[in-house]
């Protein structure tokens, strides 16, 4: 299974779709009301999550998503004050820990990181597909491809 992962924003989103040809996508929030049609054009499931940018409350703030033999908690972060470091974490570990989930995927600081094994977490946050923060202002995303086994493997994209 193939999946892409993306927050902040979705204008490249679609490009980035058409690259990679994922089995799902997982949005992170701040989509500007944009859900519809990126379900639309991508023409895969995408799960998505309510950022402190988006005003549609009938989107959820966070969804535990099973993939292979792992659990993640994907949500936009703001909730939990997150930050660009691991060290700016503790409470959204705290959460996905709580929900027996061994990754969290968040966004909400528009700079990409990636620990595999934190604390015996897995931590994504993607960056921003279409307003990065980070030095160098790379557009990024990410990929989290699981084989059959459960094993797993994040790499981080750039557009």
């Amino acid at each position: 299974m193939k999946i892409l992962v993306a927050s902040d924003n979705i204008e490249p989103l679609i490009s980035a779709v058409k690259a990679e040809k994922p089995d799902k996508v997982f949005l992170l929030g701040d989509i500007l009301g944009r859900e519809e049609e990126v379900e639309a054009t991508c023409k895969v499931p995408v799960t998505v999550v309510r950022g402190n940018c988006d005003h549609d409350i009938s989107l959820p703030s966070e969804v535990v998503e099973e993939v292979g033999h792992h659990k993640v908690l994907l949500t936009h972060g703001h909730y939990y004050g997150v930050g660009t470091d691991v060290y700016e974490l503790e409470e959204l570990i705290e959460a996905a820990m709580n929900r027996d989930c061994d990754m969290v995927f968040y966004g909400h600081t528009h700079y990409p990181l990636y620990e595999r094994n934190y604390k015996g977490m897995t931590i994504l946050n993607p960056g921003s597909i279409s307003s990065p923060r980070q030095p160098g202002g790379a557009h990024t995303y990410a990929i989290l491809e699981v084989d059959s086994y459960g094993r797993f493997q994040i790499n981080m994209r750039e557009i």
